[in-house]
């Protein structure tokens, strides 16, 4: 740790000057709740750490255009408090305002929940299950635009090449006709790390199921949507047997593992239940 150098950048020509010309070496943090930890553990330690969280460019939350976007360094507690993630996609809101403690959704940055690609990031689910977009920056100032259901390769591997962050996520605005639900399972009520997770978007019409988003964490190595599911529910009127097909297609699609939070079989049980008490509350 005594060895990695440290830059902090003010604002984006600075970032771009340095990852012009360290973008083999450089690891970006906004928040560092996930480096640091592991770096005073004992864990590896980067040559070089750019800290972007003074880039004002890249805090913010605004509404344009049915659009909601979301800059990568906006923190997890003002994502949590923010009247337009409520308004807009209350289970971001809500996903939010249950990751971890005030003191790490203080300093945790939406960009870096979804960079660190663990299983069980709290953001990932509500925003898969909104369709959104993560735009990214490339060296050279050149940017491009990945589907979060494409930005996770595997576990904690993204689309992310050398010298590239996160700038903004994106996501359009929910219909009226939309609604939504998500629901984490931990073995404690606060700070706790998901023993299974599920997010749920439906689009009716009348009883009739027009678009399903259905993501699931903890239970794969990464957060995932669950198109099997999606598919059995799309153009169908949602029914008690209609659910329980649902559940037993959930259980083939997921590959939970056993840990010290809960064994493979207990994950496979508690997201099929879940995942009815997600629908069934965002029918309500």
């Amino acid at each position: 740790m005594d060895n990695t150098e440290y830059l902090r950048p003010s604002n984006l020509k600075e970032l771009g000057q340095i990852m012009a010309g360290h973008k083999n070496r450089a690891t970006v943090i906004a928040g560092g709740t996930n480096l640091i930890p592991q770096m005073r553990n004992g864990g590896k330690s980067p040559e070089l750490i750019v800290d972007i969280g003074d880039i004002q460019d890249f805090s913010f939350i605004m509404e344009d255009d049915g659009f909601i976007s979301i800059g990568a360094a906006t923190t997890i507690a003002e994502i949590a408090s923010s009247d337009i993630v409520s308004t807009f996609s209350p289970i971001l809101a809500s996903s939010a305002r249950e990751l971890g403690n005030p003191l790490i959704r203080n300093r945790a940055t939406i960009g870096g929940n979804l960079a660190n690609a663990s299983p069980c990031a709290d953001t990932a689910l509500p925003l898969l299950a909104l369709d959104a977009v993560i735009r990214i920056l490339s060296p050279g100032d050149k940017t491009r635009n990945v589907v979060l259901n494409n930005f996770f390769h595997g576990y904690r591997f993204t689309d992310l090449g050398k010298g590239e962050i996160i700038t903004r996520i994106i996501f359009p605005k929910p219909d009226d006709e939309t609604t939504g639900s998500q629901i984490k399972i931990g073995l404690r009520n606060a700070a706790a790390i998901s023993v299974a997770s599920i997010a749920v978007m439906l689009t009716m019409e009348g009883k009739i199921c027009r678009k399903a988003r259905i993501a699931a964490g903890s239970v794969a190595p990464i957060p995932m949507r669950v198109s099997r599911v999606e598919q059995l529910l799309e153009n169908q009127e949602i029914s008690a047997t209609l659910l329980e097909q649902c559940k037993a297609i959930m259980k083939k699609e997921i590959s939970p593992i056993s840990d010290i939070r809960g064994s493979a079989e207990y994950r496979s049980y508690v997201t099929a239940v879940i995942l009815e008490r997600n629908i069934q509350r965002a029918l309500s």
